[in-house]
Order: structure tokens, then C-alpha cells, then sequence
């Protein structure tokens, strides 16, 4: 299994994952261009994608899909409550590639198990296995954490987090009005650097090896900040990252190719 993020973030999100026999993004906030020109870094073509599999209607995620899907006449799975928020969204979706999940599906031989977490729309992250024993995991947009949502992921070897902002930094951001920074902060928004260390910990006492910080915001965190302050909160539990584990983090460009063996 090959696995990349092409771009993490705000101003578009989309991740890459190959099997022996199927490949698909998962949410697609790029253009069909500039998904085109990244794609084409990995010697793929919009022609070999088999599917294109959405977390949630917000347009960082599905920004791209519309062209895409309707460019290469590529299937669109997601969840039947995120079509109702995004259906006029996609309206160049073709109907017969408007494809529904509610639970575990397959593609090929790629399996993608959904799992529901907490955000202001309905959303939804995603663990994907070749049905042996390489699994990889991506949890973005999320407000906080649960048990459900840990025993989704659990055992995967990668897994995507999110860590979006560090808490001071967006607690005295003047660029956003108190009910934004409200929200972001709240259940239903994203995960703070200390939540996703907290997250961490247990993902890494479980048997991960590979985290990727992910869908950091260009306000209210840095690449640099949420490595070295969740580094340092995991070492503080005698997990010290670069021993049995590692941490990367995604950014707005093409980052780390991982090879699950």
C-alpha cells in the first residue's frame, strides 16, 4: 500500500492511497489542475483514479471533485447525510457516479471503513486496509475524540491526525471574531495540538508507528510548533518520538510518500 498527502490544510485537502489493484483520493479541495499536476508527480493520471471518497461537504475537501469526477467519469462515495449538505455542491457529478456509503465498503481490494466524528456538518474520517495487515487511518475535522472513534483506528500502522491550532495562538488571534475562534475551539471543531497529543499517546501505546499532524491552520499554528510541543508532551510520558514511532507533518504541498509493508 502506497500513501501520500498531496495537500493538507485550509486552502485545500487531499490525500492519495494505493493498493495492488485500486487507487483513490481521499477528499479532493483542489483544483482538477492542480490535482492533475500533483497526481503526475506520482506517475498517475486522473484516468487511473478508481474513486474519489469524501469526509465532509466543506469546500477545502470537495473543491476539486466536481471537474475531476466529471473530466474522468470517477465514482464519488460518500455518506448518504454528507450527499444531502453537498449534492447541488457537485452538480457536475454525473448521477450514476453519485455513490453512497453507510458502512463498511470495498473498492477493489482497498476496504474503507467509515467512522462519524464531531463537527459542525456532518463528517467522517476514514481507516482503509488491502484486507490483510496494512492499515492506514486519517481522522481531520474533528472537535474532540472518543472512544468509538480510537477503536475505529486502532492498529493501524499510519495515521493521519489532525492538529490544527495551538490553544494561545488562537486565543489571542485578532483576525478572527471571538464566535470563530468559539467554534474552532468547541467539540464540534478541530483538535488542538494538545488534544492531538493526548490522541497520540494512545495511538502510540496501541502499536502506530506513524503519525502524520495534519490540517494545521496557517493562523494559528506552525509545522514547527505542533511537532516540537507534541513531541515534547509525549516525551513527558516517556514516548520520545524517533525511537518507536514517528511523527511527519502534512503540509499545503506534497510531503512524505509512505510504503505500508
Amino acid at each position: 500500500m502506497r500513501v501520500i498527502n498531496l495537500s493538507s490544510g485550509s486552502d485545500g485537502n487531499l490525500t492519495y492511497v494505493e493498493t495492488e489493484n485500486s487507487r483513490i483520493l481521499v477528499d479532493d479541495g483542489l483544483s482538477c489542475k492542480e490535482t492533475d499536476k500533483r497526481l503526475s508527480l506520482l506517475g498517475i493520471s486522473g484516468k487511473d483514479i478508481d474513486a474519489v471518497i469524501v469526509s465532509h461537504e466543506h469546500s477545502d475537501h470537495i473543491r476539486g471533485i466536481d471537474v475531476f469526477s466529471k473530466k474522468y467519469d470517477i465514482p464519488v462515495f460518500a455518506h448518504e447525510d454528507v450527499w444531502r449538505g453537498m449534492w447541488d455542491k457537485l452538480d457536475r457529478v454525473d448521477d450514476k457516479n453519485r455513490k453512497i456509503f453507510t458502512e463498511k465498503f470495498a473498492i477493489k481490494d482497498l476496504i474503507i471503513d467509515p467512522v462519524e466524528v464531531p463537527h459542525d456538518v456532518k463528517c467522517f474520517g476514514f481507516s482503509l486496509s488491502d484486507g490483510g495487515e496494512k492499515r492506514m487511518s486519517i481522522l481531520t475535522d474533528l472537535g474532540h475524540t472518543t472512544d468509538k472513534i480510537f477503536d475505529s483506528v486502532k492498529g493501524s500502522s499510519l495515521v493521519y491526525l489532525e492538529a490544527n491550532h495551538d490553544l494561545e495562538m488562537l486565543r489571542h488571534c485578532e483576525k478572527y471574531p471571538l464566535s470563530l475562534r468559539m467554534r474552532i475551539a468547541g467539540n464540534n471543531g478541530h483538535l488542538s495540538n494538545d488534544a492531538s497529543a493526548q490522541f497520540i499517546e494512545k495511538l502510540v501505546n496501541s502499536g502506530t508507528k506513524q503519525i502524520v499532524l495534519a490540517h494545521l491552520s496557517q493562523e494559528n499554528n506552525t509545522p514547527e510548533l505542533a511537532y516540537n510541543h507534541i513531541c515534547s508532551v509525549l516525551a513527558q510520558k516517556g514516548l520520545v518520538e524517533g525511537e518507536t514511532f514517528r511523527i511527519d507533518v502534512a503540509l499545503t504541498k506534497p510531503t512524505t510518500l509512505f510504503r505500508l509493508k
